[in-house]
């Protein structure tokens, strides 16, 4: 006999680990506090270790089938200067296949086609948790994927850790033509990426001092190399996403609730309700995948729901100071990126390893 789990949250980890769940043999549900699922169309790096996650998901062919392989990224300055090379093909040389990238809507499409053959996992859309008590009781586990505000994370596991400010925005888009020159353009206090996405389009983000409106972000990256501004110049500032650049802090001292205590019953937290970190490193969508498969094979290699305090200290283990090691390099890489101290970055830059 298996067991019966909830899933708080509709994001790429949601999806997932319902995937996986479902896959072992459990019973689920998703519970999404929105009306309809995020579709806005920014780009997801999966490193090779999230693809090979999405394959033991059952989800990786679909996934393929709309990713774009990312290789030929450099770091610039604004007037062009080549700095260094993202290490790209040393991630594929090492890995055997490359990093790709991949619009968001299709990875949702591709977790949610997987699920949908299932037939029988409900979304329930415009479910807010407001009796946490009752969601565990009337469940064998209950999993924590609702961001970096998270309601469960917020019921269970106290309001000492919770989204914190860095002082920058992100404003992200896709243009509709191939600029060609991928990678990053650091500048003082700000930056400028460029990525394809998809045949003909190119997902850029520019990030900037917090209190930039979308009136004055061109302005910022005035002068800067070809095709920084005519990438600005030609994509609507209608279509603009603002991204408010926040982490959480500080670290969990643990990502689930084992049951143990007979307080909190038995819960988990994937993806930015454990983790949410800044997207420096471009892994946030990574690690909400490698939380939910790490999550369900170890409720899957426990066996039922009688094994499930032991499943989640495994995942625990496996998860926890991995994912809070990648979180803290990339709040450690922004400040590094926008500091407004650029010659010594600029030399330091130019020492890394191609």
């Amino acid at each position: 006999m298996t067991g019966t789990a909830v899933v708080v949250g509709a994001g790429v980890g949601g999806l997932a680990t319902a995937i996986g769940l479902r896959r072992a043999g459990w019973t689920v549900s998703i519970l999404e506090r929105r009306t309809e699922l995020e579709r806005y169309g920014t780009a997801f790096g999966i490193h090779p270790t999230a693809q090979a996650a999405l394959d033991r998901l059952g989800v990786g062919e679909a996934f393929r089938s709309r990713a774009v392989p990312y290789r030929g990224a450099r770091i610039r300055t604004p007037r062009g200067k080549v700095l260094a090379s993202l290490p790209l093909e040393r991630i594929e040389r090492k890995a055997g296949r490359p990093e790709l990238l991949v619009a968001r809507p299709y990875l949702i499409d591709a977790l949610l086609g997987e699920l949908d053959a299932f037939g029988d996992v409900p979304l329930k859309f415009g479910e807010n948790v407001r009796d946490m008590a009752a969601l565990v009781a009337g469940h064998d586990l209950v999993v924590g994927a609702d961001g970096i505000r998270s309601a469960v994370r917020a019921s269970c596991f106290g309001d000492r850790s919770g989204p914190r400010r860095i002082g920058t925005v992100a404003w992200i888009g896709i243009a509709d033509f191939e600029s060609g020159v991928y990678g990053e353009t650091w500048g003082q206090g700000r930056f400028f990426g460029m990525t394809p996405v998809e045949q003909g389009r190119t997902n850029w983000y520019a990030t900037v001092p917090e209190a930039t409106t979308a009136e004055e972000l061109r302005g910022h990256f005035e002068g800067w190399h070809d095709p920084v501004p005519r990438i600005l110049a030609e994509t609507a500032p209608s279509t603009w996403i603002r991204y408010e650049m926040r982490h959480l802090f500080p670290a969990l001292p643990t990502f689930v609730h084992d049951g143990r205590d007979g307080r909190d019953g038995k819960v988990a937290l994937v993806g930015d309700a454990a983790h949410a970190m800044t997207p420096n490193l471009g892994q946030g969508a990574c690690t909400a995948i490698l939380d939910a498969e790490a999550l369900t094979r170890a409720v899957s290699e426990h066996g039922p729901a009688s094994g499930l305090p032991s499943a989640l200290r495994a995942y625990d283990a496996e998860r926890r100071r991995s994912a809070q090691r990648v979180a803290f390099a990339s709040r450690n890489l922004h400040r590094f990126m926008a500091t407004e101290h650029t010659r010594m970055r600029d030399l330091l830059v130019r020492m890394m390893p191609t």
